[in-house]
């Protein structure tokens, strides 16, 4: 069965939203793991918008299961990462204009930068994701730059306006998934999936994870945190 992995950045935007204490996205993190989280992520931008250090800090020794770091790869960031040392992380594309991550990681077009990122995190013991679109070009070079893992974007199959492009997407989506195992890689997937959706990608046997925010916490205003993560898991299972 596919694993599910929570993001609780969400948790954090609200808390930022008024520059105070709560909601807690680390007691979020705690609620999630015992709902049946078989991971929880968060994203440290370099404009802290949402996730802060410390909250990073505290989840690195509180998270029970798995605690995965997505970051761009910059320096300060990469910084934080090799001295905290998260159970993996994730390296996106990130700009500051974007209200989310718009797509995958162009890692043909900086294979030595993210080689270098890749062999630093290695040598500190901690697996490397790269968030890519469902390319075969971007499989071809995450393999080349010695990534562990790719996750598969799934945001054009989770914005498509009708079935034909929906179905489209997901073939692009399934064939990805073929040839990042065919090349060695270990594979999860994620972005924009929701209770509607999710069911269709976790039937993708390869894919080891699905990391899911922004449905769960949206879900998770009307029915509670806990019966939110149950329910997608639910979906996954």
């Amino acid at each position: 069965m596919v694993k599910l992995a929570i993001n609780v950045d969400h948790v954090a935007t609200l808390r930022q939203a008024r520059g105070i204490d709560e909601p807690d996205p680390v007691l979020a993190a705690g609620i999630c793991e015992l709902a049946g989280a078989a991971g929880i992520v968060v994203h440290l931008r370099e404009d802290r918008r949402h996730i802060q250090d410390r909250d990073v800090e505290i989840l690195r020794r509180t998270v029970k299961t798995k605690l995965n770091l997505e970051m761009g790869a910059n320096e300060e960031i990469i910084q934080i990462a090799l001295r905290l040392k998260p159970d993996m992380v994730t390296l996106v594309p990130e700009k500051r204009q974007e209200l989310t991550t718009e797509g995958g990681l162009e890692v043909a077009g900086q294979m030595d930068h993210l080689a270098g990122v890749i062999s630093r995190m290695r040598d500190a013991g901690i697996p490397v994701s790269l968030f890519i679109n469902p390319d075969s070009r971007q499989i071809d070079a995450a393999t080349k730059v010695g990534a562990t893992f790719v996750e598969i974007h799934t945001g054009r199959y989770s914005d498509a306006k009708n079935d034909t492009e929906q179905n489209r997407e997901f073939a692009l989506i399934a064939a990805a998934v073929n040839a990042a195992h065919e090349a060695g890689l270990k594979i999860n997937a994620g972005h924009g999936l929701n209770y509607l959706n999710t069911a269709r990608i976790a039937a993708l046997d390869k894919i080891e994870e699905l990391s899911i925010g922004h449905a769960v916490m949206a879900r998770a205003i009307f029915a509670g945190l806990d019966q939110a993560v149950r329910e997608m898991l639910a979906l996954c299972r």
